[in-house]
């Protein structure tokens, strides 16, 4: 399977740092409350001296919304809608641990992070805008259709696993307990964005490595190199391996 993001959609945005983590042999029975606290309080500290919607990370993507036609007050980013939640919450409510993991992740970096159970995506996985034949499956089992021209995670069967680019994911592909292998994207669009996704790939391997005990792979995409491919498993098959 090959991750990209269309011409269109870097020509539209051409700040845009994608960065891509892909490993094997996920389980559920893992501990992480540690790392969650870290990150988490890495991102408490930096709230401490102002909201969320004065980051750079965040202002770049209410920038972005605004000129997809989008409110960016009424559609945000993850990252944005985590950092809300958590700074009026005091925490995150707990899915899974590698969810939660990334979750406090983004809250440290203020970087729309997805994590997608690769078995759940058929064909190629392009960041494109919407047809509008597209189907999209919310967490709650229900069925929408993006807008056309909408920026969405897109397989080749047609699916849309997320709606409006990095505001929401799809239940379709989300992380179960019996998941065992995952994408993960990381997305953004501020200045220093060429420095900071390629630290967050790397803190996030790291603890993958240290957790999981599983290696991960890890790119960073541009214009020039725009595509990855990730192995994927199906149930019976040994990984084949994938080429940058």
């Amino acid at each position: 399977m090959r991750f990209h993001h269309a011409a269109a959609v870097r020509a539209a945005h051409p700040t845009l740092v994608a960065g891509v983590l892909t490993a094997d042999g996920i389980t559920a029975g893992v501990a992480v409350d540690d790392g969650v606290a870290d990150f988490a309080g890495r991102a408490r500290q930096r709230l401490a001296g102002g909201a969320e919607s004065g980051f750079p990370e965040i202002r770049a993507w209410r920038r972005a919304f605004a000129a997809m036609g989008l409110p960016p007050t009424r559609y945000r980013c993850a990252a944005e809608s985590l950092l809300r939640r958590f700074r009026r919450d005091g925490e995150l409510p707990r899915l899974h641990p590698l969810v939660d993991l990334c979750n406090a992740v983004s809250l440290a970096y203020a970087i729309p992070v997805a994590v997608l159970d690769v078995t759940r995506v058929d064909g190629d996985l392009t960041v494109r805008p919407a047809i509008g034949a597209e189907e999209y499956v919310t967490l709650a089992g229900e069925v929408e259709h993006p807008e056309p021209g909408e920026v969405v995670f897109a397989d080749g069967a047609g699916r849309a696993h997320s709606r409006r680019w990095t505001h929401r994911q799809s239940g379709w592909s989300a992380v179960r307990d019996a998941t065992g292998s995952v994408l993960v994207v990381a997305e953004a669009l501020h200045d220093s964005a060429g420095r900071d996704v390629p630290a967050l790939l790397a803190e996030l391997a790291a603890e993958l490595a240290d957790r999981w005990r599983v290696e991960a792979r890890t790119a960073v995409l541009t214009a020039e190199a725009p595509g990855f491919d990730v192995p994927v498993r199906r149930p019976g098959q040994a990984v084949s391996p994938g080429a940058r």
